[in-house]
């Protein structure tokens, strides 16, 4: 198989930059080891993307936000009033998503710009040609080789950057993950008092019926909140088979360890699970070098470079196991933005990275790894990437005038 445009990994950056390459004229494929697009958003269950507004304008728009919004549309649902403010409370601007809908919608905005799906398959080697990359990939049933002009990374991980050669940064102490499933208690939680219900579960967790990070709230709010319920997975990672196994494994058992432990309390026998995400939703793992590393001053003072390409706006977003998460917002006016240096591998050809994996220091990356912004780096790669097969040259050498320009035909916004 051959083609312009390879993308690697289809979650909310993978989608855009097929999309984005495909509707410039690029022969794309686009591979997924998952049985579905959306990444963290579909199958991690985190469907409320953000943030594409600041400060009471859009600054993020693309073929992100027209997916987002013609789901928002079908389902019946609205769109936050993003004229107001909302202060310290971020999340007030995020957008729910009905899942199985953006999945369709997702798959049908693909197929319909030419893009070749292939789901349940990764690359296992990748080498360099002189004018491309030949990747295999493996699987269920069968390997296959594909030779492209352009790889996109859109992995989360950078492992298709490690499988061709390049360098990946990994923080010390990595964020956990959150896990998300729905628990109905089945009856009326006012009865309960509080502080008696703590008391059980601090006990639970000290008898080792319980981990400590198997209810990330009080016991009472966790229950309160029901369909909004999660836990944190403990150094939750992605990046090779064994690892997700392992993680998905955690996610699965604390939600198992909670509902015995719910039904075990008097009034809380009748306690359900009722759904779950289908693996574990993964923060932080690998990031990769790039020809510019943003950091987390970068970020907050909202530092424009030359080729910056899109924008990024949210709060410095680090969680830690024991104190959770404690956004630092940006200051009023304050938006970041990000060059095309920085999803170019330091020293690569041919060569692109996208979304989490971005290459960016542990803090500003906790901000830049959101969904609106993963759109909007992946957008501006598959554009990149567009231009360079048609060219016959690397993205590096690509025009950043020429990039801004396509972006724009196509909805998105880039800083002026």
């Amino acid at each position: 198989m051959a083609c312009d445009v390879l993308v690697v990994g289809g979650g909310s950056s993978g989608i855009c930059a097929a999309l984005q390459s495909a509707r410039a004229g690029a022969a794309t494929v686009l591979i997924e080891s998952a049985h579905q697009v959306g990444g963290t958003m579909t199958t991690g269950g985190v469907n409320f993307p953000g943030l594409f507004h600041a400060w009471g304008r859009q600054v993020i728009a693309g073929v992100g936000w027209e997916l987002v919004t013609k789901a928002v549309a079908l389902d019946d649902g609205r769109l936050p009033d993003f004229t107001r403010p909302t202060g310290r409370c971020h999340y007030n601007h995020q957008i729910l998503i009905n899942i199985p809908l953006f999945v369709a919608l997702a798959e049908e905005a693909l197929v319909g710009a030419g893009v070749t799906l292939h789901y349940h398959a990764a690359p296992v080697r990748i080498k360099a040609l002189s004018k491309g990359w030949r990747v295999h990939t493996a699987a269920a049933g069968n390997l296959r080789a594909i030779t492209c002009r352009q790889i996109v990374d859109c992995t989360g991980n950078g492992s298709a950057a490690a499988l061709a050669g390049f360098e990946r940064l990994q923080a010390r102490a990595r964020q956990p993950g959150t896990f998300i499933y729905r628990i109905n208690p089945n009856t009326d939680l006012s009865k309960f008092d509080a502080d008696e219900l703590q008391a059980r579960y601090d006990a639970a967790v000290k008898e080792g019926v319980l981990q400590r990070n198997d209810c990330r709230w009080s016991l009472l709010n966790y229950l309160q909140r029901g369909g909004d319920t999660a836990n944190y997975v403990e150094n939750a990672d992605n990046s090779t088979a064994e690892a997700r196994t392992r993680t998905n494994l955690r996610g699965r058992a604390a939600a198992l360890r909670m509902l015995r432990f719910l039904r075990s309390i008097p009034g809380l026998e009748n306690t359900r699970l009722e759904s779950m995400s289908p693996e574990v939703g993964v923060r932080e793992t690998y990031r990769v070098r790039g020809e510019y590393l943003i950091t987390h001053r970068d970020y907050t003072s909202g530092k424009r470079w030359k080729d910056s390409v899109c924008h990024a706006f949210y709060p410095i977003d680090l969680h830690r196991q024991a104190t959770g998460v404690q956004p630092a917002h940006l200051e009023e006016g304050v938006v970041a933005t990000v060059p095309l240096r920085a999803l170019l591998p330091k020293g690569s050809r041919n060569l692109l990275v996208a979304g989490r994996c971005i290459s960016s220091d542990q803090r500003a990356n906790s901000a830049l790894r959101v969904q609106a912004t993963c759109m909007a780096t992946g957008q501006a790669a598959g554009a990149a990437a567009a231009l360079a097969a048609q060219h016959g040259i690397s993205p590096a050498e690509v025009l950043v005038e020429e990039v801004k320009a396509l972006l724009m035909s196509h909805g998105a916004i880039v800083p002026g």
